[in-house]
């Protein structure tokens, strides 16, 4: 039997009914949001701490070696973070402006490496300093050496570039001197002093009686006898005169700051005088044949007789008259010259461009001038070409041509610069003026590699190019110690030979040090004697680029691209260049058979032929390191290619003596490395301007 059920609560025991919904009241009315602002922030916060985990683990230390230090720096191209003297970059190319008071706002491209710790040198360029020169004499002629514009008269203030310096002085009285000085820049004030040396003697000329008039080569002194004279330094010519007295003359050689006296000198009463005077001035006198100065000029003559008085100057025409001087007498004679001319023929080209002679533009009939038969000062201008300036002495009965052509600008600037240069090491470089050229092969090509991607390369910059491959004599004037060493017995020591087993490094910083002994400003930037980069703005040595070399290589005035370095069949004419010949046949692997070039291993440099360009050596005897990193290229045309700014390994270009395939020996190959090798050297380039 069960027990009884008791109703549930709100029912009469034996239904149940149905009660409204009611929802729970919230605070406000309205629904919880899903995710809490705490729970964003958390998120935020956690993404932003990622992210500085993430940046600080990937970005390089760099330590910005600031001169001077107390610059302000600023850097664009990504996020950076400052920690004290240390920036912290990720990898990439940066956008650097620094700035100092007295100092010039320095904008440079900076590469940050893969390296952790990186320093990176940067220095400020002062700006020109105001130096005033106070020179004793005052009016001395100021230039300060190797700026244009640089000049003045003492005492003076020139606004000079900071750093050593010289100028040169000049005085018409006093020996020139040359100051070396140091410029603070930074707009700061200075003054540099010197005292000129005297450039004569002073000379006592006693004379009996005192008081005559001395003159030195014709030009009247200020002081009369006995003096003391100032004499320039040198040979000259000096004359005593006094009225009623002839005139004693006489050659005196002094040096300068000497003190001279003369022994005494008895004037001779003459019997006459003759004042001769000329225009122009300065015509030579003869008294009966007897040189007597030049004008103006007091001579002493024997009275009573005729005497013949000749006056001559370069240029024109002698004249010549007799005279008689009574007793005691003084007569003054003068002369007017008359020019002789000439004609001169000047053909110009263009017709059309400008002609002055001694600054004064000159419209002839044709193209002849009748000038005076002295000096003249020619020039021959017209906008858009570079004037051309010379000295013409037309010739009196004869006459003569000369023939003038302008160079344009371009031309002009082309000249003006070395075909050929010299290094201190007495390394000839040939000035090339590249252009237009498709770099790699086509896939067609026999032996064609996959990274010899054809593209257009276009080089505007004209460029210098050693004749030849760097010796081994003379990379040891950088490194004493290199040693070269042999290859299955045979040397590759000799000092003749190149230089082999340079890695990349070596030899860019012999053309560091080769700029340093030469005074250029070095192309390649070093931090502990490591390159780190490079300024492509600078003149100093370096290795030449790819594309350099393939353009120097493969450029043909007039004709195709060469496809081997002789031509475009093998084998190669006999003795053309220094390959794998049959005589390497027993130390390398791929030879030219049936070919003979009289060397198994590397020759002494410039054995063979040149190529067309005065070039020794490309494309044989050994391989050669480039400038630029090693990559695929791709097929866009490029300008003025330095390569890639970073990588592991560099290009190396040319076949060797260890080279003999067809693949090899194709001056589109491709090769690349980073430590030396036996059969790669190198040579050297620079920018011409």
């Amino acid at each position: 039997m069960s027990d009884p059920v008791s109703p549930l609560p709100g029912t009469n025991g034996d239904r149940i009914e149905a009660v409204r919904f009611q929802p729970t009241a919230t605070t406000d009315g309205r629904r919880s949001p899903l995710i809490s602002v705490r729970r964003v922030v958390v998120v935020a916060s956690c993404a932003l701490a990622v992210s500085i985990l993430w940046f600080i683990f990937t970005a390089k230390s760099v330590r910005l070696d600031m001169e001077p230090a107390d610059a302000s720096i600023a850097i664009d191209g990504g996020f950076a973070f400052r920690l004290g003297e240390i920036h912290l970059l990720r990898e990439g190319s940066y956008e650097l402006v620094a700035d100092a008071a007295g100092y010039e706002t320095l904008r440079r491209a900076v590469e940050v490496g893969a390296k952790r710790n990186q320093t990176i040198s940067l220095k400020l360029r002062p700006l020109p300093g105001w130096v005033t020169f106070d020179i004793d004499p005052e009016g001395a002629e100021i230039t300060v050496v190797g700026s244009d514009g640089l000049q003045g008269t003492s005492p003076v203030e020139l606004r000079v570039p900071a750093g050593p310096q010289t100028a040169t002085v000049t005085h018409p009285r006093y020996q020139d001197a040359t100051l070396a000085f140091e410029v603070q820049g930074r707009e700061r004030l200075q003054t540099v002093t010197a005292a000129l040396t005297p450039n004569w003697a002073d000379v006592t000329i006693p004379t009996t009686p005192t008081g005559a008039e001395v003159r030195i080569d014709g030009e009247l002194s200020s002081v009369a006898t006995p003096g003391p004279v100032p004499v320039p330094a040198g040979e000259r010519r000096v004359s005593v005169s006094l009225p009623g007295y002839s005139v004693w003359t006489d050659l005196l050689y002094v040096e300068p700051q000497q003190v001279v006296a003369l022994n005494p000198i008895t004037l001779r009463k003459a019997d006459g005088q003759i004042h001769v005077e000329s225009k122009p001035p300065g015509a030579s006198v003869t008294v009966d044949g007897e040189y007597r100065g030049v004008t103006p000029v007091l001579v002493g003559v024997t009275s009573d007789r005729g005497h013949e008085i000749r006056a001559f100057k370069v240029g024109y025409a002698p004249k010549s008259v007799s005279v008689t001087v009574p007793t005691g007498k003084q007569r003054n004679l003068s002369f007017t010259l008359t020019a002789l001319e000439g004609d001169m023929a000047i053909k110009r080209d263009p017709p059309d461009a400008e002609l002055w002679i001694d600054g004064e533009r000159r419209r002839p009939e044709g193209d002849t001038l009748t000038l005076s038969a002295v000096p003249h000062e020619l020039e021959v201008k017209k906008t858009g070409y570079a004037s051309y300036r010379a000295t013409i002495v037309p010739q009196p009965g004869f006459p003569q041509e000369l023939k003038v052509r302008l160079l344009t600008l371009e031309e002009a600037r082309l000249e003006a610069l070395k075909q050929v240069r010299t290094t201190g090491q007495n390394q000839e470089l040939v000035l090339l003026s590249p252009g237009f050229i498709r770099m790699g092969a086509s896939r067609r090509e026999p032996g064609r590699r996959a990274n010899e991607v054809l593209r257009d390369v276009e080089l505007t910059r004209l460029f210098y190019l050693s004749r030849h491959e760097v010796t081994n004599a003379q990379f040891r004037a950088f490194a004493s110690g290199h040693d070269s060493d042999s290859f299955e017995g045979l040397d590759l020591n000799q000092a003749d030979q190149p230089v082999v087993r340079v890695s990349w490094q070596d030899a860019a910083l012999y053309c560091n040090w080769l700029s340093a002994q030469d005074g250029l400003e070095p192309f390649y930037r070093e931090d502990l004697s490591k390159i780190v980069g490079f300024n492509r703005n600078a003149l100093g040595y370096r290795l030449p680029t790819e594309a350099e070399w393939a353009w120097t290589a493969r450029h043909v005035d007039g004709g195709d691209l060469l496809r081997y370095p002789w031509g475009d069949r093998v084998p190669p004419p006999e003795r053309q260049g220094n390959y794998a010949d049959a005589s390497a046949a027993h130390t390398v692997a791929r030879i030219i058979f049936g070919y003979n070039d009289n060397y198994i291993v590397s020759s002494p440099v410039g054995m063979y032929e040149p190529n067309s360009k005065g070039i020794y050596d490309i494309g044989g005897n050994v391989s050669e390191w480039t400038h630029d990193y090693y990559e695929i290229p791709g097929t866009a045309a490029v300008v003025d290619p330095l390569g890639p700014t970073q990588g592991e390994y560099h290009v190396i270009r040319g076949a060797s003596w260890m080279r003999g395939s067809v693949s090899d020996l194709r001056l589109s190959y491709r090769d690349y490395g980073t430590e030396g090798r036996p059969d790669v050297g190198f040579r050297i380039a620079r920018f011409a301007e």
